[in-house]
Order: structure tokens, then sequence, then C-alpha cells
């Protein structure tokens, strides 16, 4: 079985992250690569890593041709996917690895992105826990059920992909209180795009740490918030920080909940074993051992989350942190994950735990 893919968006960070992984892919062909301003130029212009595709020439995105591939990825701006994907036929796997699908409230939407809704499409988070009752007798199942023959496909955002794995256990287990929450993150480069800015510069990043869209403006806090619904949490309430950091990608995500009322003498391994029952048999998403703390460095290049967790005593909190690299279980590889789910292939296929180091 040969799947064809075409990608939308090839010159951009997130496309070609997705191309790299489909180009080791065993099921897939790649078709046709399309742009916007960068149209009429070969590929290893922009994408010089990937040899085995650099003499292809990107196209217009155009529907013609988009039209005839078994799968479209759409690595495009926010706001630019809607139109494109309503022409598509809907027997065609479209995955939007933009944000335009994601949210289920349109009025999340219209506050945080400032355009009209273009709908909700099934979430590309198979990891997600999806909890009727939250505690001792939840009811659980996960989001990848709901992936199955899907043929339109929301992939996660980044940074909502490294909170939601952290806390979403000890909310399902009725652990940690879905309100006061605090998240702070590490965010290398690639995860703000490829678009010349100011503040986007090595000679303004390099040694030093960039907060923003700090105060509650940042466009993930709905996402994370509809996720840990989905948990199970009744109410969401969260602080969160993002912070870019001198690195090309990855994120660490350190984010804590307070101990939920009438848990709060929870034993620490009554702790952790929340976690380690939500991951049990998860090829993506490991607890590490106790005591062994996530770094980016483990987990670039790879479609892996490391998680860790601990209880902070003194505070009534738990604390967890979350690797992720940003363009790999943070987008592309998740959307890699969620077509093999949709097309009945091996989630695994193409997709490596290994990660690269030094």
């Amino acid at each position: 079985m040969t799947i064809t893919v075409a990608v939308a968006g090839a010159s951009g960070y997130a496309g070609g992250e997705t191309l790299r992984l489909l180009a080791g892919h065993p099921d897939v062909e790649i078709g046709a690569l399309t742009a916007h301003s960068n149209a009429g130029s070969p590929l290893g212009a922009h994408q010089p890593h990937l040899r085995s595709l650099a003499e292809r020439v990107l196209l217009p995105t155009t529907l013609e041709h988009l039209a005839g591939h078994d799968v479209v990825v759409l690595a495009l701006p926010h706001g630019a996917s809607g139109e494109i994907a309503a022409q598509l036929p809907d027997d065609v796997l479209v995955i939007d690895l933009g944000a335009d699908h994601r949210l289920t409230s349109a009025t999340d939407w219209e506050a945080f992105y400032g355009s009209e809704h273009a709908g909700t499409w099934p979430y590309g988070l198979p990891e997600l826990l999806l909890t009727e009752q939250p505690g001792a007798q939840a009811r659980e199942t996960k989001q990848r059920e709901i992936l199955v023959g899907a043929r339109r496909i929301a992939v996660p955002g980044c940074n909502v992909t490294a909170v939601t794995l952290g806390l979403q256990p000890g909310i399902a287990a009725g652990l940690v209180d879905g309100r006061d929450l605090v998240a702070v993150l590490a965010n290398g480069y690639s995860g703000a795009g490829r678009s010349l800015r100011t503040h986007l510069l090595a000679s303004e990043g390099l040694g030093s740490a960039q907060p923003y869209a700090v105060g509650g403006t940042h466009r993930h806090i709905p996402e994370i918030a509809q996720n840990l619904r989905a948990a199970g949490a009744s109410e969401v309430t969260i602080s969160f920080t993002p912070t870019l950091v001198p690195m090309a990608r990855g994120i660490l995500a350190t984010a804590t909940a307070r101990l939920a009322p009438g848990h709060e003498g929870a034993t620490d391994d009554q702790v952790r074993q929340a976690w380690e029952q939500a991951y049990a048999g998860e090829p993506f998403v490991q607890l590490l051992p106790a005591g062994q703390w996530p770094t980016t460095a483990m987990t670039l290049g790879a479609n892996t989350a490391l998680v860790q967790v601990a209880v902070d005593r003194a505070a009534g909190r738990v604390v967890t942190v979350t690797a992720i690299d940003n363009l790999v279980k943070g987008t592309a590889g998740a959307a890699v994950q969620s077509m093999n789910i949709a097309l009945g292939l091996p989630q695994t296929a193409g997709l490596t735990t290994e990660g690269v180091a030094p």
C-alpha cells in the first residue's frame, strides 16, 4: 500500500520537518510540494538538508496541484487552511498543522485569533485522555480511537502538547486540581516560525532568554484548557508563560498543579502511579525513572515526549517536567503518527523514539 502525500508550505520549518519524516516512511510516496512566495524555486534552496528532495521545484499552493493525492498536509499560516481544505474532496485525508481547526469553541477562536472560526476537526493528539469521570472510577479512552478512519485532522500546538502530556494523568486520576495551574516553558526559536523579525535575529537571541505572550495572551491557552477539560477537569485556570531560549528546537515545559481536595495526603508512589498507568504501553510518551529529569537534548529529532513528576510537599503541588522536540512530537511527528492511525497503518511507521546527541 503506497500513499501519496502532498505538502503545502514545504519551504517552512513545519513543512520541512514533515518532509524529513515522510522521506523515511515505508508506505509514502511524496507528491506535490507547494509554497506561496517561494513557488518556482527548488526545495533545496530552503531545505538544503533534505537531499533526496533538493531538486524538486516548489509549485504554487493551488487546488490544481494539491488534488489527486491520498493525503494533503497543510503547513500554512493560521487562517490560511480553511479555504483550501474546503475545496478538497471528503475522501482525501487533510492534516492541518496550523491552528485553524483545533478549537471546539468559536468564541475562544475569535477571542484569541480575531477572525471567523473555520470549524473543528478531529484532534491529532493520540495520547490525549478522554475521561468521563475523573478519579478512581474514571472511565478513560484515548483520542487515537477517534482518529481511526478520520479524513480531517487538526494537529495540536507544540506548547499544548507538552503541557497536556505533563498534567493530564493527574487530572484524569482526580489527584490534581484543574484550577490554579502554572506552566513555564523554555522554547526553541523554530517554534516562532521562519519569518524575518527583529527579535528572532541571532544577534538578539544568542545569550538571551526572552519571555513572550505574557499575561494570559498566548493563543495556546484555550487549547490547553480544552484538553484538560477532556481529561476530566471541571474547570481550568492556567498561568502560561513561554520563554524563547537560545536553541533551535525543543520545548521544556514545567507545569505545576495543586493537589486536589481530599488528596493532599497522596503518597509519591500514588501520584507516580497515575502517570505510569496513563502512559503504559505508549510508544512515544515515556515516564522517566524516578529521579531522572527530561532535557530537550534527549528528544531532538524524535517523536518522543519524556515526562517526570514529583510532589512539592511544602507547596502542596505536583510538579511535572516534559520535554519534546517542537518540530517532531510537537508538530510533524504528531501529523505522521495521526496519519498512520487514520489510515490503519502502524502508528510508529516512519517515526523514531531515538534522539540525536550530543
